[in-house]
């Protein structure tokens, strides 16, 4: 069980960069790109590019090979598999409060559609 908490805590604390989240949804739509042209887009130097690669890599959220000088890296989804495995079982708390609130938007909007459909002269005008 240690190991299983440990591996989450990997998988959430890489996660929670938004950097580190855009190179995973990049591998995701790339089987595979290189380290340079995982960089590309992004508005940091490649050291940097290279350090949310090694917090990924511990995590196991990626893989890295390399041929002669070019590193090639690609999603590994199992971490993220487990994570959500750990999310669903409190899904049901999120169910229940999710259903609470649409019930009660639903309500606010017909109290106001209503409101709206009243007209504004009906109350305490007269002579």
């Amino acid at each position: 069980m240690v190991n299983y908490g440990e591996q989450l805590d990997r998988t959430f604390a890489a996660l929670v960069d938004p950097t580190r989240r855009a190179i995973l949804a990049r591998l995701e739509q790339e089987d595979a790109t290189s380290v340079s042209e995982l960089a590309k887009p992004f508005a940091i130097k490649l050291p940097a590019v290279m350090k949310h690669l090694d917090v990924l890599d511990g995590a196991g959220l990626i893989t890295r090979s390399k041929v002669g000088r070019t590193v090639t890296v690609r999603l590994a989804p199992e971490p993220m598999r487990e994570a959500m495995e750990w999310l669903r079982r409190y899904e049901r708390f999120w169910s229940q409060s999710l259903d609470r609130l649409a019930a009660y938007a639903a309500a606010r909007e017909a109290d106001a559609k209503e409101a709206e459909a009243k007209p504004s002269g009906s109350k305490g005008e007269g002579a």
